[in-house]
């Protein structure tokens, strides 16, 4: 018994982060995901937008905050579509994931290395981060419903 415990107190656990995710939609029914840069971790697969909820902030603070910072454009943040708990093998993840409304400035990628608006018909065609695929198969439903 005493060195299953010591095993137990020995592990850490993994890191953390909460996240703040915008499925931005255009005029036109489109959604604008970003490309990450290839230095970085899970680099070259695209993402829905967002960041990481810094301490005091609100999750639609976050995500409008973010949004400015990567790419330079004004949001409204309407209503939470899910929040998807995810562990990877070196970190875990929870992501708040809203829908939000392009309102003005051109997307430009100021964080990433490409970004591109997509319909959900065409979001296949580019390889997301696993949990992000929780996010497109509820969007889908969405749409059904």
């Amino acid at each position: 018994m005493q060195s299953q415990l010591s095993m137990l107190e020995t592990s850490s656990p993994l890191p953390h982060k909460i996240i703040g995710v915008a499925v931005i939609w255009n005029e036109q029914g489109e959604i604008l995901i970003d490309k990450r840069r290839p230095e970085g971790l899970m680099g070259g697969l695209w993402e829905f937008p967002g960041g990481k909820i810094e301490l005091g902030e609100t999750v639609e603070e976050c995500i409008k905050r973010e949004i400015k910072e990567e790419l330079g454009i004004e949001i409204e943040v309407g209503d939470r579509l899910m929040t998807i708990n995810h562990a990877y093998s070196h970190f875990s993840v929870t992501l708040t994931v809203h829908h939000c409304r392009h309102i003005s400035g051109i997307p430009q990628p100021l964080e990433s290395d490409e970004i591109r608006w997509v319909t959900l018909a065409e979001i296949d065609q580019f390889p997301f981060p696993e949990a992000n695929t929780q996010i497109i198969a509820a969007l889908r439903q969405e749409i059904k419903n």
